[in-house]
């Protein structure tokens, strides 16, 4: 199944930070690559202010994972770097270990499209700590990179309700890399095409465009440009009609709509892309409509968000296709999730699992410990509440999930209750066992998701919270440990004195 990945060469272990391989080295040499771990990754906070996000990237980290390696050039590059005092930064041992690793890890992680929240672990990573650490930072970039994105288009595509979004924005995103990930995911967000040429081939995404400014001005007049166009693609006339003035480029327009009409072809569309949408696009309906042309399209573009589309549709525009670029491909108000990538649990050869958690002075970024699993509860057609539990204690009837930012918020849910554990066997042992869903078949389940949640939690200002809580044993065994950890420190700060 095509990726984004098979853009690149087939190696890809050096895409880390560099403080990775330090760690992995200082592992190896105090003799605990036997050492395993279990790594979460998750984020803290909703991104746009909103109520959900669209997991999403899943699938370029399975691929990831299957060609991860070091090459030869990657070993000798990494045998030029040097520490402090000028001396190699690898011994020569680490370099052959890199060049022999082979993944054995196992991953689990919650399938693309699905509708995920703070503190939910999105993926789960076992097996030897150096492994394990050698990964954080590329699961890291794909999975923020394209939920992000995930979740923009599915907010654009709520504003839209129901109409066409394309999107636009190639040109605007951060680099070719960026250009592709960001239209992959839109369109798992609920995006219905895109301009971008190379990601409708990679990706197979339906391809849409019109012409550009440029065309128009190589004319004497807009309607010689309409007339050459429509001679050269009578089959795919959407007419830009701002070039000059707005509502007689839509005359024009009808003009050539006519010839097309005549000669058996007809007019898609127009698009509008520049002044005021919503008064333009009333008028330009009402000439269209005027002249028989009832059936054309009006495609409103120029730096739409989910908030400009509401506020169009607010206003009665009559816009029945979206083209959105920038504000989406860039995420434009907050351009990154923030997820990150702790571990949670740890066990030494012949000894039991022990529990891990981060200390922090702000209570959002202590983290849970445990070997994490997500169990949502729902009815036939919504959403109940999400519990974070550990695969190791599950209790038995009813559940009651405890607000990890406020014990004081609980919800009990009864015993019985219809549920599904989100997390799901991707590899084993470092050998894939799932098989990604065509990316037509990811977008639809975000469709389905956001069709399950309810309307207060999908709303742009001040959404209702989603519950999601820490099943009770889970939190109080959390709660314990941050009790154990803040003695320690303060006997040891004591001790110091």
């Amino acid at each position: 199944m095509p990726t984004s990945q098979g853009l690149y060469g087939s190696s890809l272990g050096l895409l880390t930070d560099l403080y990775q391989l330090t760690m992995s080295y200082a592992h190896l040499k105090n003799g605990l690559q036997d050492t395993e771990a279990v790594f979460n990754l998750f984020f803290r906070k909703l991104p746009f202010q909103g109520g959900f996000a669209v997991c999403c990237g899943l699938e370029d980290v399975i691929q990831y994972l299957e060609r991860y390696r070091f090459a030869e050039d990657d070993l000798a590059y990494l045998s030029t770097l040097r520490g402090g005092d000028g001396a190699a930064l690898f011994d020569e041992s680490f370099l052959r270990w890199l060049g022999d690793l082979k993944l054995s890890v196992s991953v689990d992680a919650i399938p693309e499209g699905t509708l995920v929240f703070a503190h939910e672990p999105l993926i789960r990573v076992q097996g030897p700590i150096v492994q394990c650490q050698l990964l954080e930072t590329v699961l890291l970039n794909l999975i923020n990179f394209q939920t992000l994105i995930a979740t923009k288009a599915a907010r654009i595509c709520l504003a839209a309700r129901g109409e066409r979004v394309m999107e636009f924005g190639l040109r605007r995103a951060q680099g070719m890399d960026g250009a592709m990930s960001a239209c992959r995911a839109a369109y798992v967000g609920g995006c219905a095409a895109t301009s971008n040429v190379l990601a409708g081939k990679v990706f197979g995404i339906p391809v849409a465009g019109t012409h550009a400014h440029s065309w128009v001005m190589c004319f004497e007049t807009e309607l010689e440009a309409f007339d050459a166009y429509a001679r050269a693609l009578p089959n795919n006339c959407i007419f830009l009609v701002d070039t000059y003035d707005s509502l007689e480029g839509v005359r024009h327009a009808v003009q050539v709509g006519r010839r097309l009409s005549a000669s058996g072809h007809r007019l898609a569309g127009i698009r509008l892309d520049s002044g005021d949408l919503a008064w333009l696009s009333v008028e330009a309906r009402k000439i269209l409509d005027a002249s028989g042309f009832q059936d054309v399209s009006i495609v409103g573009s120029n730096d739409l968000d989910e908030h400009l589309i509401e506020s169009l549709k607010g206003q009665g525009a009559a816009i029945a296709v979206w083209g959105v670029g920038t504000r989406l491909v860039t995420a434009y108000e907050e351009p990154a999730l923030g997820g990150v990538y702790k571990v949670t649990a740890l066990r030494r050869p012949g000894e039991p699992w022990q529990d891990k958690l981060k200390l922090s002075e702000r209570s959002v970024k202590t983290t849970t410990p445990g070997i994490l699993q997500v169990r949502r509860y729902r009815t036939d057609d919504s959403f109940i509440a999400d519990a974070i539990y550990d695969t190791r204690q599950k209790p038995e009837g009813s559940w009651t999930l405890v607000d990890p930012n406020d014990p004081t918020r609980t919800k009990t849910v009864a015993e019985g209750t219809a549920h599904v554990d989100l997390l799901v066997p991707v590899m084993r042992g470092g050998e894939r066992i799932y098989q990604p869903p065509a990316l037509a078949e990811i977008r639809a389940r975000t469709k389905r998701e956001l069709e399950c949640l309810h309307p207060a939690s999908k709303r742009f200002a001040n959404p209702h919270e989603y519950p999601v809580g820490l099943e009770r044993s889970l939190h109080q065994r959390r709660m314990e440990l941050i009790v154990k950890l803040k003695k320690e420190v303060a006997a040891s700060r004591e001790g110091a004195r």
